[in-house]
């Protein structure tokens, strides 16, 4: 028997958009293992026998006479821990549709699942009269091309590389802050390197030999910071940066070499030095600003020494509990104004690629439709990438981001390869969740990551053990979305990040005899794979049968991977053929046909 609770489907959603200005992509979720096929029963609403209601009633209780429907098989995407997940694309010739679907049971069960109802179809006569009742189907109305997400098509092509600019490289030490500290001291969250933008165009040949062709920059804007997170001036990159010459030198030269340039936009808050801010602090309600943030009580700052104030109730909202980042409200009007323009000025004005929403679910979602209408306006294939950690369909409907970091995968990949704590099944139930969360169009737009400034780095989560390091990174290269390579990550920097550590931000290894370049050899192998390749990034991944439980392995186009993460060596067969697999070590290979 068919689980009739377990059936779920949602109109206008990640089971049902518009990939295209002409194609509909349609899914719905099953339980596992009781249905034998499915199809969708759909077709054009205004599609009726004559003498019927040709349209004029689309709802109602008489709405008989619909002959509209076409069977459309339905290909299974993908299995999670407790469900099937059924695939459709269909053209409606007039971009509008109805659908339905029918479930055929593997005892001969035969259902249709409608908006309304599920009803039992097995009996011809009443297949015929629920099959032409267009009242229980759901509904696709138009495909409105402006609704459509468009995802900037070069995001795909893109092997991206994360700087955090103040410990990547100093190519300037005469406009280091005076604290600065010697190149690879022990970083704290108030320590200062000296990195800069002009170290960043320094290292230009590097990043080119090594194949990455997208720069995401954290924060550069004036802050007081070494993380940039507390913007003072969003106008201006910071002095220590190098101004706002080094940005535009950097862009340039950038570009020159085709490669992409991503900044961090934090809109969620402002650091407490802006003048913005201190206008608050001194004028408090009479302050032109005092809107611009959520006051719960005035005077902002407690008349009592800092130590003594209570964080988790302080008089205005914060990004987390943190004091010196006072929320913004976006939500007032002069403030949204003068954010949209800080948006608009970079792309304009520097020719930006894209920008990295930081703490984006945060924001009103008002806020970013206009954010990137003020952006595409500027640029139409301007990148909008959004911070979510958990499940973001809400911002991905067309009108906000274009995609998201991948979050979910990081952590799929994380947990199985580095941390060992998921089996085989639930790493493949994880990753296959992850395809399923969101249309096909954002997957194929996903940024893609093993680590992060807010993460601890994927070799110190695998123990140092770089083997499994590999497999982690194997694997991410050859998923759906555009791979991000943390600063470092190719030549083996580790490092930690928890309470009173900040390891995962040191300073990047320039000394060569440091540098691990086997394992730089390995990822520049990678780059070049995925660049020769663009099926790597087809929209639903194929898992391949391989027996051994810590085997698992999976087909991107015509390439074969079968990855062993255990620390035996194991003999595994898949498609018929075996094959010797070293320990924590991989086989990938053409597969003919």
């Amino acid at each position: 028997m068919i689980t009739r609770s377990s059936l779920s489907h949602s109109a206008k959603s990640a089971d049902s958009y518009a990939y295209n200005n002409d194609t509909l992509h349609i899914r719905l979720r099953s339980a596992k293992g009781e249905i034998e096929k499915v199809a969708l029963w759909i077709g054009d609403p205004y599609h009726w026998a004559e003498g019927g209601l040709d349209g004029g009633n689309l709802g109602g209780s008489d709405a008989h006479g619909w002959v509209g429907g076409n069977e459309v098989e339905m290909q299974c995407e993908g299995q999670s821990e407790y469900h099937d997940h059924w695939f459709a694309e269909f053209t409606p010739p007039k971009k509008r549709t109805r659908y339905g679907f029918i479930l055929y049971g593997k005892d001969g069960e035969k259902l249709l699942f409608g908006e309304k109802r599920i009803v039992d179809i097995s009996q011809p006569a009443q297949a015929e009269t629920e099959l032409s009742n267009l009242s229980n189907f759901y509904c696709f109305p138009f495909i409105n091309p402006r609704d459509v997400l468009k995802t900037p098509s070069w995001v795909s092509d893109t092997i991206w590389y994360q700087i955090f600019p103040e410990r990547f490289a100093n190519g300037r030490p005469e406009i280091s802050p005076a604290n600065v500290l010697p190149w690879g001291s022990q970083p704290t969250s108030s320590s200062f390197m000296g990195g800069d933008l002009w170290g960043v165009i320094d290292k230009l040949d590097y990043l080119q030999e090594l194949g990455v062709n997208g720069l995401y920059l954290c924060p550069i804007f004036t802050a007081n910071a070494n993380h940039k997170y507390d913007t003072v001036d969003y106008y201006n990159v910071d002095p220590h940066f190098g101004g706002n010459e080094a940005f535009k030198a950097l862009v340039k030269q950038a570009h020159d070499r085709g490669m992409k340039v991503m900044l961090d936009a934090v809109f969620n808050h402002i650091g407490h030095q802006s003048p913005i801010w201190l206008d608050v602090v001194e004028k408090g309600e009479q302050s032109q600003y005092a809107d611009w943030f959520w006051v719960n009580r005035f005077p902002v700052y407690p008349d009592s020494p800092r130590d003594e104030w209570d964080f988790w109730n302080l008089n205005y909202e914060t990004f987390a509990n943190v004091a010196e980042m006072p929320k913004l409200n976006t939500e007032n009007e002069e403030c949204r104004a003068y954010l949209l323009d800080v948006a608009r000025h970079w792309v304009e004005e520097f020719d930006i690629d894209g920008w990295r929403l930081d703490v984006a679910n945060e924001v009103d979602h008002s806020f970013w439709r206009d954010f990137r209408r003020v952006v595409k306006q500027a640029k139409p294939d301007c990148y909008i990438l959004g911070e979510i950690w958990h499940e973001g369909m809400p911002w991905l409907r067309g009108d906000q981001y274009d995609s998201l970091m991948n979050y979910p995968l990081t952590q799929a990949i994380t947990d199985y390869f580095a941390l060992a704590s998921l089996d085989k099944n639930s790493f493949k139930f994880a990753v296959t969740s992850s395809y399923m969360a969101y249309p096909r169009n954002v997957n194929e737009a996903m940024f893609n990551l093993l680590d992060s400034h807010d993460t601890t780095r994927i070799i110190s989560l695998c123990g140092g053990d770089k083997r499994k390091a590999k497999l982690a990174y194997l694997f991410m290269f050859t998923q759906v979305g555009s791979p991000c390579v943390y600063y470092g990550g190719e030549v083996g920097l580790d490092g930690s990040r928890n309470m009173g550590s900040e390891d995962n931000r040191k300073c990047m290894i320039w000394d060569e005899s440091e540098q691990d370049h086997e394992f730089k050899s390995f990822i520049q192998e990678l780059i070049e794979l995925r660049k020769q390749n663009p099926e790597f990034n087809q929209p639903f991944i194929e898992w391949l049968d391989v027996e051994d439980q810590d085997c698992i392995a999976y087909q991107r186009g015509s390439w074969q991977f079968i990855l062993n993460n255990s620390d035996q060596q194991k003999q595994v067969t898949c498609n018929g053929q075996q094959h010797l697999i070293e320990g924590f070590g991989f086989i990938m290979e053409k597969v003919a046909g």
